[in-house]
């Protein structure tokens, strides 16, 4: 009689902490597979069927299924291992930390292979280092403060609609998404499936743009929309007269907007001066991130257009008004979570490193 595997049970904490590291992106495999064979020597799977379903042996599934059983956690993690541990020279360590700030020339980077070669190290340890120090120099951030004399103003007051928005009103973020490109792959890709992800082609045809302007309801999520073809201050009228027709008359209106030269077309404020129920509010010059329309675009960037493929400008229209309905039926509410203390205090210290560096490239040039 073949012989059957000691049987396993987990508490609903260790289920828990093993599941999460199958899921976490930063476990190791060999701990994820640890983690997988105790999973399922826990739903009575013999070692035998356990290999079979994770590509390993039968004799790999009863090691760690001892393990498991006899130190539980514990037993997943490695052993320490004997001998000395290896050790760097500190010039070679302060060589490795000090010059990834400094790129070699011609280059705007160093990688973990031109620096192992540059300081006689294997590319493993010039990673671990880095990793120890927190230093990614493959990684960029952009960024852009506002000169906006006027920002914390300005801040102050779209925060401030957000936490606490008026009585009898609603606060709607506006602004337009330009260029939408109705982009068609020039083949058909794979779709997602058991072993293998979607694919595309790397290249496209261009059928032309459209752009969507969009007022965001910070109430409920619901989103007031149009598609036109341009983007000019006539456009923008007529977007601000939809926007009327859809709210209740009753309800004041408070629009935030970017500094967007259209929102200030003399034409515009001379209608939104025979209509008092709206007011405008504009965020800070070069600080579109304070409009929540923006956290919308992104999510119907990455949902609809980015990985769509239309034959044309008319296609890529519907899809986008059909997601928006489909959305409306369900509205994703985004919520404002940024301190306003907490971010003037960040761009006070981004204003004062910025003049340092830009002081001393002028020393430096002189």
């Amino acid at each position: 009689m073949p012989r059957h595997a000691q049987p396993l049970t987990l508490s609903d904490a260790e289920t828990q902490q093993l599941n999460a590291r199958v899921l976490n992106r930063r476990s190791t495999q060999q701990l994820v597979l640890r983690a997988r064979i105790v999973l399922l020597a826990a739903q009575q799977w013999e070692n035998r069927d356990i290999a079979a379903e994770l590509e390993t042996t039968a004799h790999t599934v009863g090691v760690w299924r001892r393990r498991f059983i006899r130190e539980h956690l514990a037993g997943l993690e490695d052993a320490p291992r004997s001998g000395r541990p290896a050790s760097l020279a500190t010039a070679t360590v302060t060589k490795v930390l000090t010059t990834v700030t400094q790129p070699p020339k011609g280059r705007t980077r160093w990688s973990v292979r031109s620096m192992a070669r540059h300081a006689g190290l294997s590319k493993s340890r010039v990673q671990q280092l880095w990793q120890a120090n927190d230093l990614k120099p493959h990684r960029v951030r952009t960024f852009k403060l506002s000169k906006d004399p006027q920002f914390a103003a300005k801040l102050w007051d779209v925060i401030g609609l957000y936490l606490n928005p008026p009585q009898r009103a609603l606060v709607l973020c506006c602004d337009e998404k330009s260029q939408c490109q109705a982009l068609e792959r020039s083949q058909p890709g794979l779709p997602l499936g058991m072993g293998h992800i979607r694919t595309r082609t790397h290249d496209y045809v261009r059928h032309g743009t459209t752009t969507l302007f969009a007022a965001l309801n910070t109430l409920d999520g619901r989103v007031i929309a149009r598609t036109e073809t341009r983007h000019t201050h006539v456009v923008w009228l007529r977007f601000l007269r939809q926007i009327e027709r859809e709210t209740p008359p009753e309800l004041t209106l408070h629009l935030i907007a970017d500094n967007y030269a259209t929102h200030k077309h003399p034409a515009v404020k001379a209608w939104l001066a025979r209509h008092p129920r709206i007011h405008q509010h504009f965020t800070p010059t070069s600080s579109s991130w304070l409009n929540l329309v923006e956290r919308f675009f992104r999510d119907l960037t990455e949902e609809v257009i980015r990985e769509g493929s239309f034959q044309s400008v008319p296609e890529l229209v519907r899809t986008i008004k059909d997601w928006l309905a489909e959305r409306n039926r369900q509205p994703q509410r985004y919520v404002w979570r940024a301190e306003g203390a907490a971010i003037l205090e960040k761009i006070t210290r981004a204003r004062a490193k910025l003049e340092e560096i830009m002081a001393d490239t002028s020393r430096t040039a002189d």
